[in-house]
Order: C-alpha cells, then structure tokens, then sequence
C-alpha cells in the first residue's frame, strides 16, 4: 500500500504508508492449529509470570535479591511477549496482515527495549550468583537493597535508550516499496533492508547495540561463572560443591536458552538459513522463552514451591 509523493529535483516516487507481514504461515489449516497452541503459550507465560511476581512480592521469605531480580526478569518477560504475542495472534485471522509503520516502530521499540533489559538483567543476576558464592559472608552487605534497585532500573533504562536509538533512525529511513516484510512480527533487520535510502546509520546503530549490550552482557555473565566456577573448585565437600552449583543451575540454563537461541537468530550471514529455520528460531526466542523462564526457575526451586504452598494455604483461609 502505497501513496504518490514528489521529491524535489527527483521524478515521482512512492511512499509506504503500510507494509505487510507475511506471519508465520499463509496456509489457512495450519493456521487453525497453531492459532490455539499460540494463545495457550501467550496465555501460560502471562499466569507463569504473574503468578511468579505475585509470589515474590508478598512473600517475605522470598525477599532477597535473588528473587527481586527474578521478579523484575517476570515482568520483562510479560512485556516482552505483550509486545508481540497479541499482534500474531490476530494476524491468524487476516489474509492481509498490514501494520502502519508507526504502529511497526511502536512494536518493534517496546520488543527492543524489553529484549536489550533482559540481557542486562541476566548480567545482574549472574554478578548477584558470583557475589553470593565468592563472597558469601559479604553477600548482604554488598548485594544491598539500594544497588539491586539501581541494577534494576539501570537495566530498564538502558533497554529504553538502546530501543530508542535503533528504532529512530531505522523508521525515519525513507520507504517506497517493496513493503512486504519477511517476518511475523516488525523486526529491523528485516526492515532496513526495504529502506529506498541508506541504511548505514540504522545498521551501524544495531550493530554497536549488539556489541555493547548483547556481548558485553554476555562477557559480564561469563566472567561471573569463570569466577563463580573457581569458587566452587576451593568448595572441599561435594555437597557444598553441588549446593553451590544449584544456585546457578537455573540462571545458567534461561543464559544459553536466551543467548543460545539470540545467537543463532542474529549472529549468522543472511544467506545462512532459510526464512523458515529464522521463523521457527524467532517463535523460540520471542514467545517460546518468556514462558519458559518462570517454569525453569520454579520447578527445581524449593522456597518458590514452598511460597506457592504457602499461598494456597492463605487463599483457602
């Protein structure tokens, strides 16, 4: 969809005014069956996550720093899926699925901002793990109410800057067609390249974000467990060696999960997989995670199963 508009000293071009999503699949059976796994997966990440910060926050026994950034990671996670989930969901029932491309950038911004505060989230909590484990007797003393809240909102505020600034210059790049993004949801890597004006700026900003908060994320959760992994070695018994790594076991698998799945989305050539295999990773990486992250910490979590129990007992009073 596109209108007529002149540029001076060029001849007529056209502006986009819609572009298309081609969603995760045209065909209408397929549509049926994944419309209903879609939504239960939308429907269980809200109830995970909610039910997850609820828990936290009312419980006292789970007022730790731990358990704060785990709420805080919940409440990413809603958003995170929010931004994304509904829009798929009712593209199910569209045979055309046009977005205007403010409601694209809105889309694509809160995804963004979300995506980059997870990434410094998980650096907080591998850095709260190490201070723990190294540093037990300090633990309390350095993990300080006051610096959690700082990690938290600086987490958040730097997803609202580094979604700002990929967002901005990309949806401020002049479109005339093709409008058709390849994708089921406004990704802009995808978009850039339908841009009829160069994308330098947009790409080199995607790329520093990547650089700065994707990988210095990671470098900061890898350098946590190098020093979290020497610790453990001085442990001389096995059960402290074990009970130690338990704490981490969890954090260490949502990790390779989200930078796992991250990488293989973003860090390959575009020639290295087929739209399908980037469909079915990015259905992975933007709705399937969010529901897992709360399964991963809660099920093999002793004090979370008991608050849950807890709260049974109070609800039935």
């Amino acid at each position: 969809m596109v209108q007529s508009r002149c540029m001076e000293g060029q001849s007529n071009h056209t502006s986009v005014i819609m572009f298309i999503l081609l969603g995760i699949s045209n065909e209408r059976d397929l549509q049926l069956i994944l419309f209903p796994i879609f939504l239960g997966t939308y429907m269980v990440t809200l109830i995970s996550n909610l039910t997850l910060i609820t828990l936290i926050r009312t419980d006292s026994h789970l007022h730790t720093p731990m358990y704060f950034f785990l709420s805080v990671l919940s409440l990413v996670d809603v958003f995170y899926s929010t931004s994304i989930s509904p829009r798929m969901l009712s593209d199910f029932f569209r045979d055309l699925k046009t977005i205007s491309p403010i409601a694209c950038a809105t889309q694509y911004f809160f995804a963004a901002w979300m995506g980059q505060a997870e990434c410094c989230l998980l650096a907080a909590m591998a850095y709260d793990r190490y201070v723990a484990i190294g540093n037990p007797l300090q633990y309390s003393t350095i993990m300080a109410p006051e610096l959690c809240q700082m990690m938290a909102v600086g987490s958040l505020g730097i997803g609202l800057i580094c979604g700002l600034a990929e967002t901005i210059p990309s949806f401020s790049l002049y479109y005339c067609g093709p409008n058709i993004i390849q994708h089921f949801f406004c990704n802009v890597p995808e978009i850039v390249t339908l841009s009829c004006s160069s994308p330098f700026i947009s790409q080199m900003t995607l790329f520093v974000v990547a650089t700065l908060v994707g990988f210095g994320s990671l470098l900061i959760i890898l350098l946590s467990y190098g020093y979290i992994a020497a610790s453990i070695l001085k442990i001389s018994s096995l059960k402290g060696s074990l009970k130690a790594f338990n704490t981490c076991a969890s954090h260490l698998a949502v990790v390779t999960l989200f930078y796992g799945t991250a990488l293989a989305v973003y860090g390959h050539p575009s020639s290295g997989h087929s739209d399908k295999q980037d469909t079915i990773l990015s259905v992975f990486y933007v709705i399937i995670i969010p529901m897992l992250n709360p399964l991963i910490y809660s099920l093999r979590n002793k004090e979370i199963k008991e608050a849950f129990k807890r709260g049974i007992k109070k609800a039935a009073l």
